[in-house]
């Protein structure tokens, strides 16, 4: 190791934890670690988005404070915003995350509120940290989902010229200028061919792991994946003669680390208390709803049902893989609904033509479908499932040639017409082009937030003809009748 780079700092970063909290506790150890070796003044820790994931129980019953508790114990002192913080909740409810509790900067350059064109006084478009001497300034920036950002009550703004515009502030105060990005690895490349004067990039949001960091022009790129499963380590310092900013990076394993035990508490406090939250009753079952990804269902109907209702629909389209589980007969709890249907997956209302229902129908009919396993895009269940519907009824025949056996689908007691309009309400995950891609060939798409299909199952169960009905058959075989 040089001592150009001995004389300078340790930057510890992580992103992408989505609430895997107990890796998050051993990369408090390992933070804890360094500022040991190394002494405080010389360690800074910071997170680059999507810390928070409702999957988890601990930050489902605590709105998100149970993450912001762990950064604040680890001594992390700047983290970005994600989409998981910035789209799975209401503005109110991150505001109280963050504004009241956090012990860090919550840096996001291209976050402002709707109503006046102004970040909130918790938020911060960059911050100047120094340690040892050296001044880092740091600059945060998330993906601009701006068509869902805007439900929520935020503006998104373009991230680059975000990054243009704090990098000009922050040259005459920093001696190394560092962009926290929640915009995955091709905009990181983006940035550095693009915007001058960044000296390093942390990366998130693709969970992309660089056990090298990219050096493309004067800037170097470093990411560490996803779920804490590594912790980024950088040590920068200054190069004596030109004054530049020297890195050497390494991405650090965390299987074998030990939980830090301050954190460990902070998690099992919050477990319990997020359990209480959630044993709440929604409802009383008077009989068992099933549910299954690879067949109809009853409970995949309600959910049907409910997301036609939700968005005054004519048809109603869910994929069966969103749900994990069925409901037995009794009380419901709202743990048991989070446990059922953990995605952060929220309603849409489709304009579609007939024609890409039905390929989409013709697809749910097939074992390669059914099975297709499914990553990203909020979806936190294994695998795709068939499809559930409601507002249409579907006979087919299993022994003729795959996408040629529906013999007959009607809307409404009508034919579809493959040329026809149909107002659908589904989910988000179908407009992003996963799993039926042909869903994505909407003519328009209206998104509602924050609601998640969580709220549409728990709002149908207080719905006594959406339970008497969600029975009816809405798939025939008539292959399997006339066996």
């Amino acid at each position: 190791m040089s001592d150009r780079i001995r004389s300078g700092v340790v930057l510890i970063h992580s992103n992408d934890i989505h609430s895997r909290l107990e890796n998050a506790a051993k990369i408090a150890a390992f933070i804890a670690e360094e500022r040991r070796f190394a002494g405080s003044d010389r360690v800074i820790a910071v997170d680059c988005g999507d810390h928070m994931d409702r999957m988890r129980v601990e930050t489902e019953g605590s709105d998100g404070i149970v993450n912001v508790e762990l950064l604040n114990a680890a001594g992390y002192e700047a983290v970005t915003l994600g989409n998981n913080e910035g789209l799975t909740y209401s503005y109110r409810a991150i505001a109280e995350a963050y504004a009241s509790r956090a012990k860090f900067a919550v840096v996001c350059a291209n976050m402002k509120i709707a109503a006046t064109g102004e970040p909130p006084e918790w938020l911060l478009p960059s911050t100047v940290i120094e340690k040892n001497g050296l001044r880092l300034g740091f600059i945060g920036v998330t993906a601009a989902f701006s068509e869902f950002y805007s439900l929520l009550g935020w503006e998104s703004t373009d991230p680059f010229e975000a990054i243009r515009e704090q990098a000009a502030l922050l040259r005459g105060c920093a001696d190394v200028i560092v962009v926290m990005s929640h915009l995955g690895i091709a905009s990181d490349r983006q940035i550095a061919e693009r915007v001058g004067g960044i000296d390093l990039i942390l990366g998130a949001h693709t969970h992309h792991l660089l056990e090298e960091p990219l050096v493309i022009g004067g800037t170097t790129i470093c990411a560490a994946g996803k779920y804490g499963e590594y912790v980024g380590r950088v040590e920068i310092g200054l190069d004596p003669i030109s004054a530049r900013p020297v890195f050497r990076a390494a991405c650090v394993p965390t299987a074998a680390m030990a939980e830090h035990p301050e954190a460990a508490a902070i998690i099992g406090g919050f477990r319990e208390a997020g359990a209480r939250r959630l044993s709440r009753v929604i409802a009383r079952l008077d009989a068992p709803l099933p549910a299954s990804a690879e067949r109809e269902t009853p409970l995949g109907n309600l959910l049907a049902a409910g997301l036609r209702g939700w968005t005054d629909a004519d048809i109603g389209i869910v994929n069966a893989g969103q749900l994990l589980g069925g409901l037995a007969q009794g009380d419901v709890t709202a743990g048991e609904l989070h446990a059922l249907c953990p995605s952060p997956i929220n309603p849409c209302r489709m304009l579609i033509a007939g024609k890409h229902i039905r390929a989409a129908l013709e697809q749910s009919l097939l074992p390669e479908f059914i099975r297709k396993p499914i990553k990203g895009y909020g979806f936190r269940g294994e695998v795709l499932g068939t499809l559930a519907v409601d507002g249409m009824t579907v006979e087919y025949d299993s022994s003729r040639p795959a996408m040629e056996r529906i013999t007959e689908a009607r809307v409404n007691g009508e034919p579809l017409d493959d040329e026809a309009l149909y107002a659908v309400g589904s989910i988000d995950m179908f407009s992003f082009k996963a799993g039926y891609e042909t869903l994505a060939s909407a003519e328009s798409v209206q998104y509602y937030l924050p609601e998640f299909i969580r709220d549409v199952i728990a709002s149908q169960l207080q719905n006594r003809e959406a339970l008497e009905d969600c029975g009816l058959k809405r798939f025939t075989d008539r292959f399997a009748l006339r066996g």
